[in-house]
């Protein structure tokens, strides 16, 4: 069985940095694209950044600039440095990713890391 399980939110003063992690695991036999996704009280859930498996970012703008993800390919990790933090920032923070097990292609979700920006 596969799980996506993330950690590093937090809550941080406006300029400041937190750092979030995610890590799968499970009978994996590869991993595609890894995304980072946030969604703030009262908006929908969208993209902040993606990451493909040969290294390939693309960035919302509103966080270029400021973000950064980068992966580990042999520990199936994947990270966002977040750095200038802005209270719009605020929010809660899902890890993605397809992920390719004995399932078949799949689309995992992790269950959400609260990420606060205090002003």
């Amino acid at each position: 069985q596969v799980q996506l399980v993330e950690s590093g939110g937090g809550l941080v003063q406006a300029g400041g940095s937190l750092t979030l992690s995610c890590a799968a695991s499970g009978s994996i036999f590869s991993i595609n694209t890894m995304d980072w996704y946030r969604q703030a009280p009262g908006k929908q859930r969208g993209a902040v950044a993606t990451i493909t498996n040969n290294g390939r970012t693309n960035y919302a703008d509103s966080v270029k600039g400021r973000f950064t993800i980068s992966r580990d390919n042999a520990r199936n990790t994947v990270n966002l440095q977040m750095n200038s933090l802005k209270p719009e920032d605020t929010a809660v923070y899902y890890c993605h990713t397809e992920i390719f097990s004995r399932s078949g292609y799949m689309n995992y979700w992790g269950q959400g890391t609260q990420g606060t920006v205090s002003s």
